[in-house]
């Protein structure tokens, strides 16, 4: 897992009567089942203080994209009210937090590439990564990820094989190896858009494509930022989709 300079921005308020999400997309819940605002209740219980926030969320990660969006502002609201209230808890405990959130949160609590294993809580350095330029492209419909999920086949996994070496800081990343993701085959049957974009990012240059998480969002791997782009020119003439450059933050 890696993170790249696609994110949202996330300000907080204290001193509040009530805890409270304002976000500018329209798709997402300002009540209290957004991660950021869980987030901010179990620290406060955590803490043992009846506080309240007003979250503000930047939104430019689109929603259900499959790229953690939900789950990196629950991270960040968790790191920023630890940094603001002198540090109470430590890393590990904060990942314990996000843990009860979702999957993902650990991740962006770690905030470093990583190994991921177990549910996604056992996290280990990696430091093998090219600095690839990202191409990133979001069809634009959104995906359930428990959905995805429950068609998902265990038995038809193909990933397992091919990365099973693949387990140490040791082993250098390898484009035309280690892209593997089994829950592509479920979401790309539903949305054929997601074959369509890995086409073109590999037509227009990528050495490796693939959907990140559940989808329905494809990136592609490039070598330098001019050929990604001059892909990034070519495929916005499909305005149905979105298409995003970012680094990978290495």
């Amino acid at each position: 897992m890696c993170c790249i300079s696609l994110y949202d921005t996330i300000s907080i308020e204290l001193g509040v009567d009530k805890t409270s999400i304002v976000c500018n997309s329209p798709n997402v819940p300002e009540n209290d089942s957004n991660l950021a605002a869980i987030a901010a209740n179990i620290f406060f219980k955590k803490l043992d203080k009846n506080e309240n926030v007003k979250i503000l969320i930047d939104k430019k990660i689109p929603v259900a994209a499959g790229l953690g969006g939900g789950s990196s502002n629950a991270a960040s609201t968790l790191l920023g009210l630890n940094h603001y209230y002198g540090s109470p808890f430590s890393r590990d405990e904060l990942i314990s937090m996000g843990l009860s959130i979702g999957t993902d949160v650990p991740f962006f609590i770690f905030q470093k590439p990583a190994l991921a294993s177990g549910i996604g809580e056992k996290l280990e350095v990696y430091q093998k990564l090219e600095p690839f330029k990202i191409l990133l492209i979001y069809p634009g419909v959104s995906v359930s990820t428990s959905d995805i999920y429950r068609d998902f086949n265990l038995g038809l996994t193909k990933c397992k094989k091919k990365l099973r070496n693949f387990l140490s800081n040791e082993q250098n990343f390898e484009v035309d190896r280690h892209l593997c993701n089994d829950l592509e085959t479920v979401t790309a049957s539903r949305y054929p858009d997601i074959i369509k974009a890995k086409e073109a990012l590999l037509y227009y240059g990528a050495r490796g494509a693939l959907m990140s998480g559940s989808g329905p969002t494809v990136f592609g791997l490039f070598s330098d930022s001019d050929k990604a782009q001059r892909a990034h020119h070519i495929i916005s003439k499909n305005n149905k989709w979105e298409l995003f450059c970012a680094d990978m933050l290495i």
